[in-house]
């Protein structure tokens, strides 16, 4: 791997969920109060604009930029070119879970503290909320629907995005899991559903069928979809991955020290990052090749087009090449 293309300091601790990237745009909370946009190529300052304490999420939307700022119970969206102020929303009380589907914002549900309620993502208008309050799994965009569920249930809502009634419901073979990562999509057309601790479902919305593809001993915590595969992370053990189509392990990214959860395409393989300081270079298969010390705590990794790393450290945020 090459040296450090750029590197800002944040002044605080950093975090992945308080940044957000998208094709030519970085967005990231720092010094207790402030949003800044930097250039990805360069790290240079777009603008800078203050927000409020550290937000719960950061997501972009096409010329948008949305935020959760802490303990406001506010809505926030900026125009992503010049960090104005588009539109406040709220406030709505102890707000979490921040999704995007199309032209409408999804918000609350976490933990059951707010109930579900859809913004208009141009006006920050609110169009429907939820008649209960209710513990929901972060909820994912299918076709023209919202994809919701409930830790323990074993029915699974699909929602109209513009009304919030429910389109169609399907049963599940074991029930949902409470996790940080409950819905993935695959290359097919499927949503891959954790279910408890020790299976995980594939739904096929198009057919209406919910069947269980994998049924062992789990690692607890998140899931990605990659290069046909489960990669699912536990801060102990590291990342098992499991192949769907079959429900069969296929190897283990366990260097013996805690890794990042968040696994990142590079080179034709993977570049996985170690808590304490170093990357790792994964081949297709996730056996480790390279290590390149970074020197500094880890606590995020992202791809950062069209060909870098970001390092999410303590203190900062460090821009690497590729490896090649």
């Amino acid at each position: 791997m090459s040296g450090v293309r750029w590197e800002r300091r944040l002044h605080q601790a950093g975090a992945s969920s308080a940044l957000a990237l998208a094709p030519g745009h970085l967005v990231v909370h720092e010094r207790n109060t402030r949003l800044v946009s930097l250039d990805p190529a360069d790290g240079s300052v777009r603008w800078d604009v203050p927000v409020g304490t550290w937000p719960r999420a950061v997501v972009i939307t096409g010329r948008r930029c949305l935020l959760l700022p802490q303990n406001t119970g506010l809505v926030l969206c900026l125009d992503l070119d010049s960090g104005d102020r588009v539109w406040t929303a709220g406030p709505y009380g102890f707000v979490g879970h921040l999704v995007v589907a199309d032209d409408v914002v999804f918000v609350g549900g976490w933990r059951g503290y707010t109930p579900l309620r859809a913004l208009d993502l141009g006006t920050g208008r609110l169009r429907w909320e939820a008649d209960l309050r209710e513990h929901i799994v972060r909820p994912m965009q299918v076709g023209a629907g919202l994809l919701t569920g409930r830790p323990g249930d074993r029915v699974l809502r699909l929602l109209d995005r513009r009304d919030g009634r429910p389109l169609t419901t399907w049963s599940l073979p074991s029930p949902l899991g409470d996790h940080e990562t409950a819905f993935v999509a695959d290359e097919a057309g499927g949503v891959l559903v954790r279910c408890g601790s020790r299976s995980i479902a594939r739904l096929v919305p198009s057919a209406g069928t919910a069947e269980l593809v994998v049924e062992a001993d789990l690692p607890a915590v998140t899931m990605e979809y990659l290069g046909g595969l489960l990669w699912l992370w536990d801060r102990r053990s590291g990342y098992t991955l499991v192949n769907p189509s079959d429900g069969r392990t296929r190897g283990r990214v366990d260097p013996g020290r805690q890794l990042v959860g968040s696994v990142v395409p590079a080179g034709g393989g993977y570049v996985v990052a170690e808590t304490n300081g170093a990357l790792l270079r994964l081949s297709p298969q996730g056996r480790i090749g390279d290590r390149v010390v970074v020197g500094r705590r880890i606590r995020a990794l992202h791809g950062l087009e069209p060909s870098g790393l970001l390092v999410v450290t303590k203190g900062s945020l460090l821009a690497f090449e590729h490896p090649g």
